[in-house]
């Protein structure tokens, strides 16, 4: 494992296959917490905590418990139950620490749970095959990429509700859903980035 194949997963992660604007996982998230900027960060960071963690959790149970068990057909189930658990800990931890964001973000912190993207990133990690700190960095640069697209769109949101004219007809969810396009297609020109 070399540095550069490290900076291939992260730029890879955050830009080329990001996992809103490119593999469209997570997209709940992304469309309903993206009005303010400030819930958007914070669902980012809990999505960077999410999945950075599960990475490692889930990597360590997949080579230590499931692949020596011969139970590999439970990856889903297992990874599933590890994120629900990481979710009710980052939830109860807002919920004391942060009650404001915890309230800001509403019904979409425990979709985390439910959040493909999250998923996502610990089947990747699998079926890539990748070690534990490919693990780790695909989790975090995932979730950095996440952050990034759902940042990106906020402020674009904020900036439409507050000085675009556009028809009425556009207003509100048909008006987010051409942003995502357009800034999801701004992200495929990504597509044709090597590292060598």
């Amino acid at each position: 494992m070399s540095l550069t194949s490290i900076i291939s997963i992260a730029l890879g992660a955050i830009l080329v296959e990001n996992f809103i604007l490119v593999k469209f996982l997570g997209i709940c998230p992304f469309i309903g917490v993206s009005k303010k900027m400030d819930t958007a960060l914070g669902m980012g960071l809990a999505v960077i905590f999410v999945m950075g963690v599960s990475s490692i959790v889930c990597w360590l149970v997949n080579e230590y418990l499931l692949v020596t068990l011969k139970l590999e057909f439970m990856q889903t189930v297992a990874y599933i139950l590890i994120i629900a658990a990481l979710v009710q800990f980052v939830e109860m931890f807002l919920q004391k620490m942060l009650p404001s964001l915890y309230q800001a973000l509403g019904i979409y912190l425990p979709l985390i749970t439910t959040n493909c993207a999250v998923l996502g990133v610990v089947l990747l990690n699998t079926q890539y095959n990748y070690s534990f700190i490919e693990s780790v960095v695909y989790g975090i640069t995932g979730g950095m990429g996440f952050t990034l697209a759902i940042l990106l769109f906020a402020s674009i949101r904020e900036r439409l509700a507050a000085t675009a004219d556009y028809p009425k007809a556009f207003e509100g969810f048909p008006i987010a859903l051409v942003t995502a396009g357009l800034l999801s297609l701004a992200f495929m020109g990504f597509s044709g980035l090597k590292i060598w």
